[in-house]
C-alpha cells in the first residue's frame, strides 16, 4: 500500500523503465561485466537518483518507504543497478545530514542525475571493524594530504565523487573524519575491477590515495566525527540492501512460478504437484515477510523514530530470504535453472553477496543483540 497517488505514479514510472530499458540490457551487461553508466544517467533524468532527499536540495522529497520500493522494482530485474542506486543514495547522505550551509549548495548537482557517487569506508583490514581503518588524512594549510587504500568500493573508478573516511588522529574510532572528494583527482588511482561471483555489471575496485590533496572545506562535520557519520549512514544503507534483496527474491519467484505453470510433466503443469506448489508457497511467504520487515523499519525512519535495530533485522531477514528463495528457484527449474539461458542462476549468485556487504549477517546479529541488551538495561 503506497502512501500517496504521487508515489503510485512513481512506482508505475519505475516499472515502465524497468520493463523497457533495463530488462533487455541486464543479462548481456552482466555476461560482459559491462558497467551501465548510461542507465544511471537515465535514472537520474527520470528523477530516481535523489528520491529520499528534500526537493529544495534537488531531491525527490519522497519518504523512505517509497524510495525502497523503487529499489525493489529495479532489483527484481537488475540487481547491479539497484545496488548502485542504493550506494549513490548512501554517498549523498553525509553531505545532506552533516554538511554546512555552504557545502550543502553542492547537493543539487550530486542529486541531479548526471553525477554518480561512491562510499569509501572499507579497507583490507577494516571491513566489519570500520573503526580500525588506517587511511590517513594529514592537515596542511588549507588542505589534507590523504594516503592509504580503500577496498571493495562500489563504483570504484566509475564514480564522479566519493565520500571518504580517513584517520585524522590515532584516537581509535574517535580519530576518523569524513570528506567529500572528486572521482578523478591527482593522487587517486584505482585497482583493476574485482572478479566477482555476481553483480558483475557493478564495478568494484580499490582506491589508492598517494598524497592526494583534499581541500579542507570538503571535510564534512568536525574532525573526529567520521565514525558516527559512517554508522548513521549505514543504518539507511542496510535498508537499501534489504529492499534490493527482496526485489531479487521477487524476481526469482516470478520466474519460478512462470516456469512451473508453463512446464508440463505427466500431462499437467508441474505447479499442480503438491510438493512443488508448497515450495513455491514457502518462497512467496519468505518474500512477503521480508518486504513487510523492511517497510516497517522504513516507516519508523520516516516518522523520526529510532530504526537501527529494525534496519539490521530487515537486512538480516531479507538477505537470508533472498539466498533461500533464489536457491529454490533454481531447484524449481531443474536442469534449466543451472544454465545461463534462464536468469535464476544469476539471481542465486547475486543473492550471496547481499548477506555480506553493508555489514555481514553475523554483524547484524551482533548489532541486534546489543540493542536488545540496551533495552533490558534501561
Amino acid at each position: 500500500m503506497l502512501p500517496t497517488p504521487e508515489a503510485e505514479d512513481l512506482i508505475a514510472l519505475t516499472r515502465e523503465l524497468v520493463s523497457k530499458e533495463l530488462a533487455p540490457r541486464a543479462a548481456p551487461a552482466e555476461e560482459a561485466a559491462a558497467f551501465p553508466r548510461d542507465i544511471f544517467r537515465l535514472l537520474g533524468r527520470s528523477g530516481l537518483l535523489g528520491l529520499p532527499y528534500p526537493e529544495e536540495d534537488g531531491g525527490g522529497g519522497q519518504p523512505y518507504e517509497v524510495y525502497l520500493q523503487v529499489l525493489e522494482e529495479i532489483a527484481s530485474v537488475w540487481a547491479s543497478v539497484a545496488v548502485g542506486l542504493s550506494v549513490h543514495t548512501l554517498a549523498c547522505y553525509p553531505l545532506s545530514a552533516f554538511g554546512d550551509e555552504e557545502q550543502r549548495k553542492q547537493l543539487p548537482e550530486l542529486l541531479g542525475g548526471e553525477l554518480l557517487g561512491g562510499y569509501a569506508l572499507s579497507e583490507a583490514h577494516a571491513g566489519s571493524d570500520a573503526g580500525a581503518l588506517s587511511t590517513r588524512a594529514v592537515a596542511e594549510d588549507d588542505h589534507y594530504l590523504v594516503n592509504g587504500t580503500k577496498t571493495w568500493i562500489t563504483h570504484g573508478g566509475e564514480a564522479d565523487f566519493y565520500v571518504l573516511f580517513a584517520r585524522t588522529s590515532d584516537d581509535g574510532g574517535k580519530g576518523i573524519s569524513c570528506f567529500l572528494t572528486e572521482g578523478q583527482m591527482p593522487g587517486l588511482t584505482f585497482g583493476p575491477p574485482e572478479r566477482k561471483m555476481g553483480l558483475t555489471g557493478s564495478t568494484t575496485a580499490q582506491l589508492h590515495f598517494d598524497n592526494a590533496r583534499v581541500p579542507a572545506e570538503w571535510r564534512l562535520g568536525d574532525e573526529g566525527q567520521g565514525f558516527p557519520i559512517a554508522l548513521s549512514a549505514l543504518d539507511s544503507g542496510r535498508l537499501g540492501i534489504a529492499a534490493c534483496a527482496v526485489g531479487l527474491a521477487q524476481g526469482a519467484l516470478d520466474h519460478a512460478v512462470r516456469y512451473a505453470t508453463e512446464r508440463e510433466q505427466f500431462g499437467r503443469p508441474i505447479i499442480a504437484n503438491q510438493g512443488l506448489a508448497f515450495l513455491l508457497a514457502d518462497m512467496a511467504a519468505a518474500v512477503e515477510s521480508a518486504r513487510a520487515t523492511y517497510l516497517d523499519a522504513a516507516r519508523r525512519k520516516d516518522r523520526g523514530l529510532p530504526f537501527g535495530r529494525q534496519a539490521s533485522i530487515a537486512k538480516l531477514v531479507a538477505t537470508d530470504a533472498a539466498m533461500k528463495v533464489t536457491i529454490d528457484a533454481v531447484q524449481v527449474l531443474g536442469g534449466y535453472g543451472y544454465t545461463r539461458d534462464f536468469p535464476v542462476e544469476r539471481y542465486m549468485r547475486e543473492a550471496k553477496v547481499m548477506q555480506i556487504f553493508e555489514g555481514t549477517n553475523q554483524i547484524q546479529r551482533m548489532v541486534i543483540g546489543r540493542h536488545l541488551a540496551k533495552s533490558v538495561a534501561k
